[in-house]
């Protein structure tokens, strides 16, 4: 038979980059899908110009793997499609608001399809039995191969030896001996392997998707009940900035930030906004229609966030801009309009 092809599911995490080593080592030439949904936490940082604490970019960890591992990378956007899993998950949320079954269906079916035209013989990932109690169970993953259609087809080296024998191995593709047996948590296993093959990774601690970030589903729950239908641009919007509501039901989201107020600049069209008038400090971005009377909290929220000092601040919602004099908002009032209270994992 002519040369073994495979695609790789490839997230640039620790358990992907092995999977792909580990099958790499057997000769087989794999062609790496780095699959963009919108919510990866990296990807944020690094659109928003944000910097690690040695002063370095971020950089989508998939293609930093795809350079070590040299193995050609195709990025594959599903953002849009993917609005449509997260609203409404055929099996549901794990822990937080992550769809993770149907996220890995999805994916699995878009590999299928790049497999098929690539002219390649399976679909490897990292994924490990017992690892994630949502979606890497062994009843989950036969459920996931099953709607993916992909049953047979997907090898997980990592944990191949505690799953029953796949197409590749059964066919001589790939020998299964030279494969793992990991179950559970621990990455003990998988740092060895690392250095053994100096391969450099994104550390798994902190998570990569939004969706899993507890912060994250309490603002998007909250909205939810509040606002009814999301769209994906407020799914993005969920991710940046403090998140207020205000007693009429307009909601405002405070920048952080430089990389923050930029980003949300770029929504002035589409919403209201405040500021200071001399365009220092922190930039809001006011979602729904205040109520005049709600105006001077407005101000008072600028104010507390821009160097907690009183300032002229502008206020524009619809054709309406005002300008009037803001007192920073006392600490007390603030903790009541936030979304995510102190109590709960840090501020929001």
């Amino acid at each position: 038979m002519s040369e073994i092809k495979a695609v790789a599911l490839l997230s640039g995490g620790l358990d992907s980059t092995l999977a792909v080593k580990l099958v790499q080592e057997q000769g087989v030439q794999v062609y790496a899908l780095h699959f963009y949904t919108g919510f990866c936490i990296t990807e944020q940082k690094r659109r928003l110009g944000l910097k690690k604490e040695d002063g370095s970019h971020y950089m989508n960890p998939a293609l930093k793997a795809a350079l070590q591992l040299k193995v050609p990378l195709e990025i594959v956007d599903i953002s849009e499609e993917y609005f449509n899993v997260v609203l409404n998950p055929k099996y549901g949320y794990g822990k937080n608001v992550n769809p993770c079954i149907d996220c890995r269906i999805m994916m699995l079916r878009k590999a299928k399809e790049i497999m098929e035209e690539k002219g390649c013989h399976f679909v490897i990932t990292g994924e490990v039995c017992g690892q994630r109690p949502m979606s890497q169970m062994p009843h989950t993953l036969r459920l996931i191969e099953k709607e993916s259609g992909l049953e047979g087809l997907i090898l997980r080296p990592l944990s191949a030896k505690l799953l029953p024998p796949t197409i590749p191995e059964k066919l001589g593709w790939v020998d299964r001996e030279k494969l793992l047996g990991i179950y559970g948590r621990g990455r003990k296993v998988q740092i060895e392997l690392a250095k053994k093959y100096q391969l450099d990774y994104q550390q798994p601690a902190g998570g990569c998707c939004y969706l899993t970030d507890p912060n994250y589903a309490i603002k998007f729950k909250e909205a939810l009940s509040r606002e009814g239908n999301l769209t994906r641009e407020d799914l993005v919007l969920l991710s940046v900035g403090r998140h207020l509501r205000l007693p009429s039901g307009a909601k405002l989201i405070v920048a952080r930030n430089e990389g923050e107020v930029n980003f949300l600049k770029g929504f002035r069209n589409r919403y209201g906004f405040a500021q200071r008038e001399d365009s220092k400090g922190i930039f809001v971005l006011v979602k729904g229609t205040p109520t005049e009377e709600e105006y001077p909290t407005i101000a008072g929220v600028v104010c507390r966030y821009s160097k907690r000092e009183p300032a002229r601040v502008i206020i524009k919602v619809g054709q309406e801009q005002v300008c009037l004099w803001g007192e920073p908002i006392d600490e007390e009032t603030l903790e009541g309009l936030k979304i995510i209270k102190e109590k709960v994992h840090g501020a929001g």
